[in-house]
């Protein structure tokens, strides 16, 4: 029986139960005219039913699947010839894989022998009988924790508590999951980092003014020079995301004012639609629009009048990057603005204020923490965009601070970094862990700077 079908089939177990723990209740005092002698109400004795039906065949199915798959390769593999459980990992996991590709009809490299074909049948009839058993076990399971249940349902039995226990440790552990899952990420990069820094010096990695990370795979290969200097990389980052900064901010900004304070709700309910169409388009649209409108345009008109402006420069890409963050400098500019109390807009104007003039000293000032936890959030969107620039602003890592000539980013070397044919473990692999450990530094300072000036105007108005 396949995995979805059994938690469908154990979800109608576990409705049933409720329906039956509900009905234990009310027949214990005697119908719903007598359900003030209850501790808890009864469909509280019915979840407390279907708790004990689902938890533990969910925590069974789960253990199941993760272990199944070792289990029945331990036993495909202890069949085999001795000549065969002899061969190296590497030979022995291709032996695996030829196996299961078989069993599940799939291509397989080499020939298919008879002693192939044995274990590809042994490998399915292990796993027909496994998912025979964890079925028997399951339904075993939901029927016996129903009727423990449902003997332990009593007037006094306290059903509430017990299930909004449940319900606060599942709330805890799905929220574990989003705390270790970071853990886990920072730990990753990190130690692949210090892998790559065993290699190349920190120093010559934050303060090299040379980018070219293609190492040598052969002994006599040319062209290879493999120098990690990092710092092309953060100053094309940083140039494109102070442009799209340039773009997104000012627009966004006065957008928000003029929807929040000035607009009519006519023109607020067509116009923030329409805006936040933007934050929809996919960014491929937009580095298309970046390569083949913006860009050639950029060099036309710098033509036009005497400049030497790239194919693909770091303008474009930061132009049509501002323009995508718009929406999202508004918006919670807009957000943030709204948040302000409005006797702080009735006290200004009662003291004879105009309404710009409240605008400037009274509302901005309030919604300041708001406004800027937004254009760090946009930095940080910025900081993290690839696709845009990989299609107008090229791969070339440049050290300038020309907008008009090509440069790559952080997030574009590490997407080029993981791509080929080199070894995962060579310095050029390893140097998109240490980009990445860098980045996430990088961030991560972003955000504490906003805390602290959330932190300081925050005491000033509340």
């Amino acid at each position: 029986m396949q995995n979805t079908t059994l938690v469908l089939l154990l979800a109608a177990m576990a409705i049933a139960a409720f329906y039956i723990g509900r009905s234990r209740s009310l027949a214990l005092v005697g119908g719903p005219s007598r359900i003030v002698s209850l501790h808890s109400l009864p469909g509280y004795y019915g979840y407390y039913t279907a708790v004990w039906c689902v938890l533990p065949a969910l925590a069974l199915i789960l253990g199941w699947v993760l272990l199944e798959g070792r289990v029945v390769v331990a036993m495909i593999i202890s069949g085999l010839p001795e000549v065969q459980q002899s061969l190296s990992p590497g030979e022995l996991n291709l032996l695996v894989n030829n196996i299961q590709n078989l069993a599940a009809g799939d291509a397989v490299s080499g020939d298919i022998d008879a002693g192939l074909q044995a274990a590809a049948d042994r490998y399915n009839e292990l796993l027909a009988g496994s998912r025979n058993l964890l079925s028997a076990l399951v339904f075993g399971l939901a029927g016996i924790g129903s009727v423990f249940a449902w003997r332990r349902i009593h007037p006094d039995l306290r059903a509430r508590n017990r299930v909004e226990r449940v319900i606060l440790i599942l709330l805890i552990g799905a929220s574990s999951i989003a705390i270790f899952t970071t853990i886990g990420i920072v730990l990753s990069v990190l130690f692949e980092a210090l892998r790559f820094f065993q290699k190349v010096p920190v120093f010559d990695f934050l303060f090299g003014l040379n980018w070219s990370p293609q190492t040598a795979i052969r002994a006599d290969q040319v062209g290879s020079s493999g120098s990690f200097g990092a710092v092309p990389l953060f100053a094309g980052t940083m140039l494109i995301t102070a442009i799209a900064m340039f773009v997104a901010v000012p627009i966004g900004l006065m957008t928000a004012i003029y929807l929040a304070e000035y607009s009519s709700s006519r023109i607020r309910s067509i116009a923030k639609p329409l805006l936040e169409i933007l934050a929809g388009i996919p960014t491929v649209v937009y580095g298309f629009f970046a390569a083949l409108t913006v860009a050639p345009w950029l060099r036309q008109f710098g033509d036009s009048v005497g400049l030497d402006v790239a194919s693909e420069s770091a303008l474009a890409a930061g132009a049509v990057m501002g323009i995508m963050i718009i929406p999202l400098v508004s918006s919670l500019a807009d957000d943030a603005i709204h948040a302000v109390p409005a006797s702080m807009r009735d006290g200004a104007l009662g003291l004879g204020s105009t309404r710009s003039e409240m605008m400037k000293r009274v509302i901005l000032p309030a919604a300041l923490p708001g406004i800027v936890g937004g254009i760090l959030l946009a930095i940080s969107r910025a900081i993290g965009e690839t696709m845009i620039v990989v299609m107008a602003a090229g791969l070339a890592a440049n050290l300038t601070a020309n907008p008009f000539e090509a440069v790559t980013t952080v997030t574009v070397q590490i997407v080029t970094l993981l791509v080929g044919d080199q070894e995962f473990d060579s310095a050029k692999t390893l140097a998109a862990f240490a980009l990445g450990l860098m980045l996430f530094v990088i961030t991560l300072a972003l955000n504490v700077i906003g805390l602290s000036v959330v932190r300081k105007y925050r005491e000033q108005y509340e």
